[in-house]
C-alpha cells in the first residue's frame, strides 16, 4: 500500500495540486474561528461533488466531436482513460483542465462575495474535494481493496461504469446525483456495452445497428 500512497502523491498533477491546497489551507487556517469561511469550504466541496457528476456526464461523454482539436482535447480528458483504464497518465485530471476551472469558480465566488477570505475558504474545499476524488478514482484503478465496504462498493460501481456500461454509475465518490437522475441501476439489468472501451465508437455502433 506505501508504494500506491507514493505513487499517488508523487504523481506531478496531483503533488502540485497538493502544493496549492497546503498553502490554501495555510491561509485559511486563521480565519476558521468565523462561521463564513466554514460554509464557504463546505459548499466549495459540494460544488466540485456536483461538478464531479455533471463534468463526467455531459462533458466527458460527450458526442464525438468532428473538429480535430476538440477530438483531441476530449480523448485526452476522458475518452483515450476508457481505452486504457488504467494508464497512470490517463487516469488523473491534467493541470491545464484543473486550474483554469478553479480560477473561474473562483473568479465567480468573489464577484458574489467580495471577499478574499471567503473565495479562498471556497477554493480550498473545492481543492481538497478534487484531491478526494482523484484518490478515490486512483484507487478503483489499482489492484488496492479498500478498507470500508463503502469503498469496496464504489469501486465496483466505477468498474461497471468502465467494463459494462459507460452510460451509468457516472459518480466516482459517491452515487446521489445517479440516484437522483436515473443513472444507476443494478448492473444485473443493464445490459453490456460494446462501446464501454471505445467511447469514440458509438456513432459507428449505432448506424451498424
Amino acid at each position: 500500500m506505501r508504494d500506491y500512497v507514493k505513487e499517488f502523491f508523487f504523481f506531478p498533477d496531483i503533488g502540485i495540486m497538493c502544493g496549492i491546497s497546503v498553502v490554501s489551507l495555510g491561509f485559511l487556517t486563521p480565519s476558521l474561528t468565523s462561521i463564513g469561511p466554514w460554509i464557504a469550504f463546505v459548499i466549495g466541496m459540494a460544488a466540485y461533488a456536483a461538478a464531479e457528476y455533471f463534468t463526467h456526464r455531459f462533458l466527458f461523454h460527450i458526442k464525438t466531436p468532428k473538429n480535430p482539436f476538440f477530438l483531441n482535447l476530449i480523448k485526452r480528458l476522458h475518452y483515450d482513460h476508457h481505452v486504457q483504464p488504467n494508464d497512470l497518465h490517463l487516469l488523473f485530471l491534467p493541470l491545464w483542465y484543473s486550474l483554469p476551472n478553479i480560477a473561474i469558480a473562483g473568479t465567480i465566488a468573489y464577484f458574489i462575495t467580495t471577499s478574499l477570505v471567503i473565495t479562498n475558504a471556497f477554493i480550498a474545499g473545492v481543492i481538497l474535494f478534487l484531491l478526494f476524488y482523484e484518490w478515490k478514482h486512483y484507487i478503483a484503478h489499482r489492484p488496492i481493496t479498500p478498507v470500508s465496504r463503502w469503498g469496496r462498493w464504489m469501486k465496483k460501481t466505477h468498474l461497471w461504469h468502465h467494463y459494462k456500461n459507460e452510460n451509468y454509475w457516472y459518480g466516482v465518490t459517491n452515487p446521489v446525483f445517479d440516484l437522483v437522475l436515473g443513472t444507476f441501476e443494478d448492473h444485473k439489468k443493464v445490459k453490456l456495452s460494446q462501446t464501454a472501451r471505445n467511447l469514440e465508437q458509438r456513432d459507428h455502433k449505432k448506424l451498424d445497428l
